[in-house]
C-alpha cells in the first residue's frame, strides 16, 4: 500500500499535558512504526474529542471532505494511528477504555488501515520489558 497520510488520534486527556512532540519528532524522522513511511507522506494528528470519544467522527468527515476537495488521496492511502497514550499503559494512565469503540467509528467512517500505537519512549519500553506496565495484545 501506498501511504499518502497518516493520522495520529491522541487521548483528549493526555493532549492537555503533552504537546505531541515525541509522536510527531518519531514521525518526521521516520522512527520505530512510522520507519516505512516515504518522506512525501503527509501528516496530522488530532485528539479523540475527548470521552467517549465520539468526537472522532466529526473530525473523520471533516477529513474526508478536504481530502476530496483538496487532494487526490483516497481514503485507503490513509493510516490511522491509536496513539501510544490511547493504546498503551503509562505512567499517567491505563489503556483508554473507549480505544475498540474509537476503533469502530475510525472503520465505519471508511477508514481501513488502523494501527494501535505511536510513539513510546525508551523509559516506557522498559517497563512494558519488567512488566511494570500491561503490552495489552497489539503489535509493537
Amino acid at each position: 500500500m501506498n501511504t499518502k497520510y497518516v493520522v495520529i488520534i491522541q487521548c483528549d486527556i493526555a493532549q492537555r499535558r503533552c504537546s505531541g512532540f515525541a509522536c510527531t519528532n518519531a514521525f518526521y524522522n521516520k522512527e520505530e512504526i512510522f520507519k516505512d513511511y516515504e518522506d512525501t507522506t503527509r501528516y496530522i494528528s488530532f485528539t479523540c474529542g475527548g470521552c467517549s470519544g465520539k468526537g472522532v467522527a466529526v473530525k473523520l468527515e471533516q477529513l474526508s471532505k478536504k481530502l476530496s476537495k483538496k487532494t487526490d488521496i483516497s481514503k485507503d492511502e490513509v493510516v490511522v494511528h491509536l496513539s501510544s497514550c490511547m493504546v498503551n499503559e503509562s505512567y499517567h494512565s491505563d489503556r483508554c477504555p473507549h480505544a475498540d469503540y474509537i476503533k469502530s467509528i475510525v472503520t465505519k467512517k471508511g477508514y481501513k488501515n488502523i494501527v494501535e500505537g505511536s510513539f513510546i519512549s525508551a523509559n516506557a519500553a522498559r517497563k512494558r520489558k519488567e512488566g511494570i506496565y500491561n503490552c495489552y495484545d497489539q503489535e509493537q
